[in-house]
């Protein structure tokens, strides 16, 4: 996702024909959509546009940046690539929302060996505790924080058919978090990221992982019913908000006897 939020301007006279609501200016070595599509970000970092909520037609945004349709159209093209908006046939384009089926689960690439998701449906989820620590080194430097200040630690287990398959611990920045509790996460029925969007204002559009194969301790493998020489796999992610803020860093163990993790690559 690209970083910057907002386009930068040249003294010499812009000899085009867009004018991004500064007429006698040019842009500098940024493309004229990019820069727009910066500022597209900067409405839906600031909260002008709320997950699930059309944005403005493209003749409107021309308008209101004072560019044409086709730079406006470029800019939300990377952004629907991205999965920061979705386009609707006939609607409009939306803020992509966590919430939506087939957005919800766009970050679990744990798959049936079987690949029938359907009839498997969501995970039975089990929260073990939830609370509020000072981060340590590592914790703090993958969330971009100082040693010491407060985060959320959350651990839970994702059950298929009763069966333990998935053991997630997760850290979040404290002050965005206030107030997320085990039992509000418990009560929650739908994903954990639409809970983040709905009542924390913190929406995740990406993420990075590394991805290994370890043993469990001992308090792993019984949380998962495993044997402790089970191997399983071990996924870390960091995820991002807008303008690649990290806003969780979450470690998981699967079990892969009647899984398997699927990643699309392109």
């Amino acid at each position: 996702m690209a970083t910057s939020t907002a386009p930068s301007f040249a003294t010499p006279p812009y000899a085009g024909g867009d004018a991004l609501g500064a007429p006698g200016l040019t842009p500098a070595f940024s493309p004229l959509y990019q820069q727009i599509k910066g500022l597209i970000l900067q409405s839906l970092q600031s909260g002008e546009w709320k997950p699930g909520e059309a944005i403005p037609s493209e003749m409107d945004l021309a308008a209101r940046f004072r560019v044409s349709q086709g730079t406006v159209r470029k800019a939300i093209d990377e952004l629907a690539a991205e999965n920061l908006v979705v386009r609707r046939q006939g609607k409009g384009t939306f803020v992509a929302t966590h919430a939506e089926q087939h957005v919800q689960y766009r970050f679990l690439k744990l798959q049936p060996d079987n690949g029938d998701t359907q009839s498997e449906g969501p995970a039975e989820r089990t929260i073990i505790d939830c609370k509020r620590l000072r981060a340590s080194a590592d914790i703090a430097r993958a969330l971009s924080l100082r040693s010491g200040d407060p985060v959320l630690q959350v651990r839970r287990v994702l059950a298929y058919g009763g069966v333990p398959t998935i053991l997630e611990e997760l850290w979040l920045p404290g002050a965005p978090f206030k107030g997320l509790t085990a039992e509000r996460l418990s009560n929650y029925n739908g994903p954990m990221y639409a809970l983040f969007e709905t009542e924390f204002g913190v929406r995740m559009v990406r993420a990075e992982e590394s991805i290994r194969a370890i043993n469990p301790d001992t308090e792993q493998a019984s949380l998962l019913k495993v044997d402790a020489a089970t191997p399983l796999l071990s996924v870390e992610r960091v995820a991002y908000t807008y303008n690649d803020t990290p806003m969780e860093l979450r470690r998981g163990l699967y079990r892969t006897d009647t899984h398997h993790y699927r990643n699309a690559l392109s």
